[in-house]
């Protein structure tokens, strides 16, 4: 395995998740291929895969934290793998939800690295916990 590939793939997605815990969304934003994709499954309203940074930024993480008091948004990394272009990580979402409630969401992605920016990311959580506490009625 190329450990310089696995190096630059790390450093990527760690500056990604600093940029964004930091609410340095346009720093977050350039780390991402223009043709980039972000994948969630599940049949929430955020669900399906976003394409480009438009379509990854606005739609799907504004349709995201758009239900939560951004100020209270707290991301916590608990582990994090790479090999090659593949860097998996695990996270905690912790925020105060636009209706008080609290959102505490256990998550693990895949990203993938081309060119030294993020070309797609897979994620999982649990989204029955997402629509109690983000998509009530």
């Amino acid at each position: 395995m190329d450990t310089n590939t696995t190096e630059i793939s790390r450093n990527v997605v760690e500056a990604y998740i600093e940029a964004l815990s930091s609410g340095r969304i346009d720093d977050a934003k350039a780390m991402f291929a223009e043709d980039a994709t972000w994948t969630l499954g599940g049949d929430l309203p955020m669900s399906g895969t976003w394409h480009g940074r438009k379509g990854i930024f606005e739609d799907f993480l504004g349709l995201a934290f758009g239900r939560l008091d951004a100020t209270t948004v707290a991301l916590n990394t608990t582990n994090l793998v790479a090999v090659g272009d593949t860097v998996v990580v695990e996270w905690t979402s912790d925020a105060t939800a636009r209706d008080g409630g609290h959102y505490h969401q256990q998550c693990a992605g895949f990203f993938i690295v081309r060119d030294g920016l993020i070309a797609a990311v897979r994620e999982y959580f649990d989204t029955d916990h997402a629509r109690r506490v983000l998509f009530a009625a």
